[in-house]
């Protein structure tokens, strides 16, 4: 049972009517150049309502994972009120089955693309255990005290375990309210980098030259030297990201990353990407991986560095009203839900709600929407099979939400996405439907898909309906544990 009462907050009073006409004029006065349908005079529809998109990016779960017991959602098959789901378990020589768990901490299994063809197996969908390691960090002996808390009942590794809203209330919550999506896949069967690589250029590559955009090819794996950029070092992603639409149609964006995290070198004293507080001194750094827009050239070509900022930027600005169009935001190490990190699951989801009610409680909220999802499955066991759109991916599932004053509510979302989607939102809301495509955007590259262009991709906007009015912001405990 929840510990636990949401706290709503009521609409806020409208303002005068001088005071709405003069921000109407300022509004129509900043649009951006794309074409904006209206009904009437001034009065945006669809998604051009939504004035600012904000994605917020953890690591390392599977839908099933955390969603597979979420009534109505396809979910693990049932029986009794209990999940039967199981495979082939080859250390105890029988077949293991999902488990739920209390531990905050876990230790999930391999997430690369040899273990998500492993886990996926042609299809069957039973390769997670047999993708784990046979050493002790897997715990390849899980009978020994160490591995007491990383295993099930009966003995499973913890890759099988589910959460539901004992250990996760707000996402819950989050779900019963707004929208839940249950087939959002990972852009590509690996890691965080090609993830997050995706969610902001929707590709996956390594460079010969990293001043050009044509010495890319396709990769997913991006271990070997030279291949991830890290901070201190010249830029080595020479191919287009997003960053450059948008600075071409003079649309407003920030990355915010963890405290200390610095575009530019090792942090010291000389950052100023704004102060701390008592919740983003807690939050820790963000490694690279999970911020890659520093190692992507055309950044610097458009002199675009000052738009990575920090959670205090991103707080706020949520407070002031300053929200920039386009918002994407990444956890610091401790926040990040990666199953071996030191944070766990709570500080996890305690740092996604205060970035959520941070947005719920500024004057942009209105036109707001948030999309939260994980950058790859972490290992853990998910039983739909990815669907197959080229030789990247899709990836496993991992969880997607929309938290916003159009979304629908208690609405699952059975649609195919991926991060794909994302980058088409932005690109429908923003850019006039121009896609990031070496044929039009004026920057050519190498890669060989234009992703947003994937028939079978749904569309996020039907997660909303913008015929209702704006719903209040719902408030949550960031700490219902407490």
């Amino acid at each position: 049972m929840r510990a636990y009462h949401p706290v709503r907050r009521g609409p806020r009073p409208p303002a005068p009517v001088l005071v709405t006409a003069l921000l109407a004029l300022v509004a129509t006065a900043l649009a951006p150049s794309c074409s904006r349908p209206t009904a009437g005079a001034d009065e945006p529809q669809g998604i051009f309502k939504l004035d600012h998109l904000i994605f917020i990016v953890q690591e390392n779960r599977s839908f099933d994972h955390y969603f597979g017991t979420f009534p109505g959602a396809d979910g693990f098959t049932m029986s009794g009120g209990q999940p039967t789901n199981c495979i082939p378990d080859p250390v105890l020589g029988h077949r293991s089955c999902v488990y739920h768990s209390r531990q905050d901490h876990q230790h999930g299994g391999p997430h690369n693309w040899e273990a998500a063809a492993t886990s996926i197996d042609g299809g069957k969908m039973d390769g997670f255990i047999r993708s784990l390691p046979q050493t002790p960090r897997w715990c390849v002996d899980r009978y020994v005290k160490e591995c007491e808390q990383y295993t099930g009942p009966d003995h499973q590794p913890d890759d099988m375990s589910y959460h539901d809203d004992r250990e996760i209330p707000n996402y819950w919550t989050y779900a019963e309210q707004f929208v839940l999506q249950d087939r959002m896949f990972a852009p590509v069967d690996s890691w965080t980098l090609p993830s997050h690589l995706f969610l902001v250029s929707g590709w996956s590559a390594s460079c010969t030259d990293p001043h050009d955009p044509m010495s890319c090819t396709s990769n997913k794996d991006l271990r070997g030297p030279g291949e991830m950029h890290q901070y201190g070092t010249p830029p080595n992603y020479a191919w287009t990201d997003i960053t450059w639409l948008l600075h071409d149609h003079d649309v407003s964006w920030a990355y915010y990353t963890g405290l200390d995290t610095c575009s530019f070198g090792p942090c010291d004293d000389t950052c100023s990407f704004g102060s701390c507080d008592q919740w983003t001194t807690k939050w820790g750094k963000t490694p690279t991986g999970k911020n890659p827009l520093p190692g992507f050239t055309d950044l610097y070509e458009t002199h675009q560095r000052h738009h990575i900022r920090t959670h205090q930027d991103y707080l706020d600005a949520a407070a002031n009203g300053t929200l920039p169009s386009v918002s994407w935001v990444v956890p610091g190490n401790e926040v990040s839900e990666h199953p071996q990190s030191s944070g766990g699951i709570q500080k996890g989801q305690t740092y996604v709600t205060h970035l959520i009610n941070a947005a719920m409680r500024g004057p942009d909220w209105d036109t707001t929407a948030i999309f939260l999802t994980w950058d790859d499955w972490g290992g853990f066991y998910d039983h739909v099979l990815p669907v197959a759109v080229d030789k990247m991916g899709y990836g496993l599932r991992v969880p997607g939400l929309v938290i916003s004053p159009y979304a629908k509510t208690g609405y699952i979302d059975h649609q195919t996405l991926s991060f794909d989607a994302y980058l088409k939102l932005i690109e429908d809301r923003f850019l006039g439907g121009e896609r990031l495509d070496p044929a039009t955007d004026g920057r050519p590259d190498s890669r060989p898909f234009v992703r947003e262009n994937y028939p079978a991709l749904g569309e996020l906007a039907n997660a909303f309906d913008f015929t209702q009015p704006p719903r209040p912001p719902l408030l949550l405990d960031p700490t219902p544990f407490k």
